[in-house]
């Protein structure tokens, strides 16, 4: 019988984005990413997110930049500070820690055929330094890190040559840190479309269309056949994942029209994705989407071969919050949920969601699943020099409840990183202010500040986690 406690051997962490954390932008050879040139506005909105939109000329306006706000090129100075910031992930009692290979860092343009020798080093000394300390490095191969020059120079993953230089890039990685790394995640969120992702995860330049769009989107799904495939057969031991950011919506009302236009809207914003890197083909629900939108998507014969035999091993998901969907006027229309809190940027807070998705997508694949970004974020204030966050234990907790309770319901889930052990860069925004970790960085919006680390409440609340393999809640 299925009991709801949490399996020997599980995997408690902490998840971060290179591109959010290490800084050093452009020294050691490295070159500009594409978060590299995301300006942080001298008047914004903590609820605004970034333009995530580029062309030529607003490329090489920010390249020639020094003067504006970029906070990406700064992060938390991670690439100097790592030893010491894993260390207190250590005194958590972290078995695991997930990361991103800064892809720039080791192909500055991403169409040289040597990679960058010192970019190596760094992550030779920061994978040693976690397996060191006993965690299970968990390495996201591109979150959000595209060269800029192929997002100049191809349009991104719009053409089609770029499958080899990421294939370049990723086999890299993998041949020098297979030994050290079994899980593997070729991209982050590959369905986190919506608008940001086009640019962040695609590479697409401003003014592109949905065709361009899902062949992009396309030209992943081989990339990362590809790569599964070169795993499978190089590392056998090792496993591949398909990264979905989870956003699942609820029906707005019981009315039938509410109900089957939040089914074909979860299909195509979340479940298609993972249908194809699982299932291995495209379903019936898609084409007929790409037909009724005038999609015409070049899809080979070798390719539709390529996918149906290189299926991914287990699914990994972040998730945040929840939403709902209406049928109004032709239109589905994404909906507020009057049930549920929201905090300051308007996320549905939804621990019972968490247990739900992780049911559906167990129903769907019976494929292990992995728990890849989880947390809560909040301007945190410091009170005779601590910070007691309790709003953040409290979602968390409920959160790993849910989780639990799935573990109980027969869904097989082997870890959880939360998002993010240490304040970091926000992705949305680009602000410090919106924090999830539970080590405080003294750095504001702007980058002022010591830069010292402080254990918040909730540093010792997941410590007590971990030590009582969930238990101790």
């Amino acid at each position: 019988m299925s009991k709801s406690q949490f399996p020997n051997g599980f995997l408690w962490g902490g998840a971060i984005a290179a591109n959010q954390a290490e800084g050093a932008w452009n020294i050691d050879g490295k070159g500009p990413s594409i978060m590299d040139i995301e300006i942080l506005p001298e008047k914004y909105s903590l609820t605004s997110i970034l333009g995530y939109s580029h062309d030529d000329d607003s490329i090489e306006f920010a390249l020639k930049d020094d003067d504006s706000l970029y906070p990406r090129r700064r992060g938390i100075d991670f690439y100097h500070t790592y030893e010491s910031d894993l260390e207190l992930m250590k005194e958590m009692g972290f078995t695991t820690f997930r990361t991103s290979i800064n892809w720039p860092r080791i192909f500055p343009k991403g169409i040289e055929q040597e990679p960058n020798k010192k970019g190596l080093e760094f992550y030779d000394r920061l994978i040693g330094k976690i397996v060191d300390l006993g965690m299970e490095p968990i390495i996201t191969i591109s979150h959000y890190e595209m060269p800029v020059y192929l997002v100049k120079e191809y349009n991104g993953f719009a053409s089609r040559e770029v499958i080899d230089f990421y294939l370049n890039f990723a086999t890299t990685i993998v041949d020098r840190y297979h030994d050290k790394v079994k899980y593997w995640i070729p991209f982050n969120q590959v369905n986190c479309l919506d608008g940001w992702g086009e640019y962040g995860s695609l590479g697409l330049k401003r003014g592109y269309d949905i065709q361009t769009v899902y062949q992009a989107v396309h030209h992943q799904f081989v990339a990362a056949a590809k790569l599964t495939k070169y795993i499978h057969e190089k590392c056998p031991e090792s496993k591949v994942s398909v990264m979905l950011g989870d956003n699942t919506a609820y029906p707005a009302t019981s009315k039938p029209e509410d109900v089957f236009a939040t089914t074909q809207r979860n299909q195509m914003q979340q479940y298609f994705f993972s249908d194809v890197m699982i299932r291995g083909s495209y379903p019936g629900y898609a084409k007929r989407y790409f037909s009724e939108k005038g999609i015409s998507l070049c899809i080979t014969q070798e390719d539709a071969e390529l996918l149906k035999q290189n299926p991914v091993d287990f699914l990994t998901f972040s998730y945040y919050f929840t939403g709902t969907i209406a049928y109004e006027n032709g239109d589905i229309v994404s909906k507020s949920n009057p049930y549920l809190e929201k905090n300051k940027w308007g996320w549905a807070i939804d621990p019972l969601g968490l247990r739900n998705a992780l049911n559906h997508y167990w129903d769907r694949y019976e494929k292990p699943i992995f728990i890849s970004e989880n947390g809560f974020g909040h301007e945190d204030i410091i009170e005779d020099g601590r910070i007691h966050d309790t709003y953040r234990i409290n979602y968390l907790r409920e959160h790993i409840k849910s989780m639990r309770d799935a573990i109980g319901d027969g869904v097989e889930v082997f870890g959880y990183t939360s998002w993010g052990p240490i304040d970091i860069v926000s992705a949305s925004q680009g602000e410090m202010s919106k924090r999830y970790g539970y080590i405080y960085v003294d750095l504001d919006d702007r980058g002022l500040g010591t830069a010292k680390r402080i254990r918040k409440d909730s540093f010792y609340w997941y410590k007590g986690v971990i030590k009582s393999n969930g238990k101790n809640l």
